[in-house]
């Protein structure tokens, strides 16, 4: 059956979207949903803090922090090519609200400068995260306009981890092998074309997952200390969410064909709804029976989650 395809064509003027850096584009790229685009481009989760945050005498496009590490971020924007000042710029933001991840988002990139950006990456130590971002404008036949962001340069975390361990504040090997777990897991759920999103990954225990909504999401945990794989819900600050989906508990559980561990942690802010198994991360060739275990479950708690969420709304 022959069907019948659009043309895709780009938009080569942005400013045809966004006429005013600062008014336009800014404000839109400070909206929930558009910082999610950016934040599933590059895998870091955004949170606004403020838009033109006052740097000394200058302001800050975005001023925002990475949920759940609280590492600041801030991100300058430029419908044009890249250029000196703009690169000035960002340094001097990035410096003046300690920022550990630098994010510039241009029409088009100099050579001379993604060459600096690249440097930098290589020359500072795993703190400090500096990604170039072209953004661009593309639609179908006369549809929306759809933006698109594309990552030109960014951290190599690999080489500053094996640099770190090298170096004074050595990086352990439990670290060194969760990052490496958790890359390949997520290289494993790539090519499964799952449809959850997912972030860089760091050497830490855990591997956080965004469900679209801003009061839980879901958190891939490694134990090796008790050889414990784990997957949970994660509300970090509703006690009344975290009430609402336990009230729900015997449909919830026989969805997912699960018995759950209900966490509601009275004496803190956050509450986990969890499930774990036996897991020896050493047995590197068990590692995809693992992958495939944490997919299913994540995908599963994302689906029903999710349906309780909305229920509770």
């Amino acid at each position: 059956m022959n069907k019948k395809l659009g043309k895709l064509k780009k938009i080569n003027d942005l400013r045809e979207i966004w006429e005013h850096e600062a008014k336009d584009f800014t404000g839109w790229l400070a909206l929930s949903n558009n910082l999610l685009l950016l934040s599933d481009e590059i895998g870091i989760d955004i949170k606004l803090i403020q838009t033109e945050a006052p740097t000394g005498k200058f302001n800050v496009d975005i001023l925002a922090e990475e949920e759940n590490t609280g590492k600041k971020i801030v991100i300058e924007n430029q419908l044009e090519f890249t250029d000196h000042d703009h690169l000035g710029k960002l340094l001097t933001y990035a410096s003046g609200h300690d920022a550990e991840i630098i994010i510039w988002i241009v029409k088009n990139v100099r050579d001379e400068h993604k060459q600096a950006i690249d440097w930098l990456n290589e020359h500072t130590d795993e703190k400090i995260n500096l990604f170039v971002i072209k953004i661009e404008l593309w639609q179908i036949d006369e549809s929306s306009v759809a933006p698109k962001f594309q990552v030109v340069s960014e951290p190599n975390d690999w080489a500053k981890t094996i640099k770190r361990s090298n170096g004074q504040s050595a990086i352990t090997e439990t670290k060194l092998q969760q990052l490496e777990f958790w890359n390949k897991f997520k290289e494993y759920a790539q090519f499964k074309s799952t449809k959850l999103r997912l972030r860089k990954a760091h050497p830490q225990h855990w591997y956080d997952i965004r469900i679209g909504n801003a009061d839980a999401h879901i958190s891939l945990t490694v134990n090796t200390q008790q050889d414990l794989l784990g997957c949970e819900l994660y509300v970090p600050n509703s006690k009344e969410l975290f009430n609402g989906l336990e009230k729900n508990k015997d449909d919830i559980e026989k969805e997912l064909n699960e018995k759950l561990e209900w966490m509601g942690l009275p004496e803190k802010k956050a509450s986990r709804i969890k499930i774990t198994t036996s897991a020896i991360l050493d047995n590197i060739d068990d590692w995809q029976q693992h992958f495939e275990w944490l997919v299913m479950k994540a995908e599963h708690f994302q689906k029903i989650f999710l349906k309780y969420i909305g229920k509770l709304r």
